[in-house]
């Protein structure tokens, strides 16, 4: 990854943390972008503090404008990769959503990474070279009660993926998308406790009879497994892996 640029919303924690750690460790030049510009600069200081390449801007990414003032502050800056992982959750049945929350997710979800792509595209079109890697979920392949909103952005996640792949088929600029199963993060740790009291039911059997239940595996996905197909996906040997969903669900979608 050396001599590589990525950038990666919602990079302050997480999986974009996590992510933005890997990269930076293989020599990539790190961009962390998140809306909370406290938790951006902390995260820019903790990647400063391993002696890693790093710089950290508020970005919120259902705002034309930052995204127009990202551009800006990035001229003369090559991106290589950009890492669509900003992400926000809401639990509820359709008949209590807020439509305001609704719009929302899929802002952020779905019109987000096609503000971003839309905005890095022509750099890297100039330069002959990109790639894009969306951080999808499970439920862009299947759905769950109470995730109307999330299920229907992730869903329609992978059908833009699959139109950007065909509109760059011309150059060496894929896209796809990374589709996990549950990961321990705090947007987990804060939909267990929301499960819990949609659905009546103690977190310790939000956990197994929900989250786990559909894996075979029945495990959490780990950092380590996306920040891996993260690094594949970004070199240049994926060069012919575009358009795709690539599936870490310990076996959810087999059976």
């Amino acid at each position: 990854m050396k001599n590589m640029t990525a950038l990666i919303t919602g990079a302050a924690s997480g999986i974009g943390f996590g992510i933005a750690q890997s990269l930076a460790e293989k020599g990539a030049s790190i961009i962390i972008t998140d809306i909370n510009e406290e938790a951006v600069l902390l995260a820019q200081q903790k990647l400063s503090d391993k002696g890693l390449s790093a710089i950290g801007i508020k970005l919120d990414v259902t705002n034309e404008q930052d995204v127009e003032n990202l551009i800006k502050e990035l001229a003369g800056c090559k991106v290589d990769i950009l890492i669509n992982n900003a992400g926000i959750q809401h639990v509820s049945r359709l008949e209590d959503f807020p439509m305001n929350m609704w719009q929302k997710i899929v802002d952020v979800l779905l019109t987000g990474p096609a503000r971003t792509c839309k905005a890095l595209l022509p750099q890297m079109r100039e330069n002959g070279f990109g790639r894009i890697i969306n951080i999808g979920s499970i439920h862009g392949l299947v759905a769950s009660p109470f995730k109307s909103a999330y299920v229907a952005a992730k869903h329609g996640l992978i059908g833009f993926s699959k139109v950007i792949a065909l509109e760059t088929s011309d150059t060496d600029i894929t896209i796809n998308t990374i589709c996990p199963a549950y990961v321990k993060t705090p947007l987990v740790e804060k939909q267990i406790k929301d499960q819990a009291l949609q659905h009546g039911i103690s977190e310790d059997d939000v956990i197994n009879k929900i989250m786990l239940e559909p894996m075979p595996k029945k495990s959490f996905i780990d950092l380590e497994e996306i920040n891996a197909t993260v690094c594949f996906l970004a070199s240049k040997q994926a060069k012919n892996m575009t358009g795709q969903a690539l599936v870490l669900d310990g076996g959810w979608t087999v059976k």
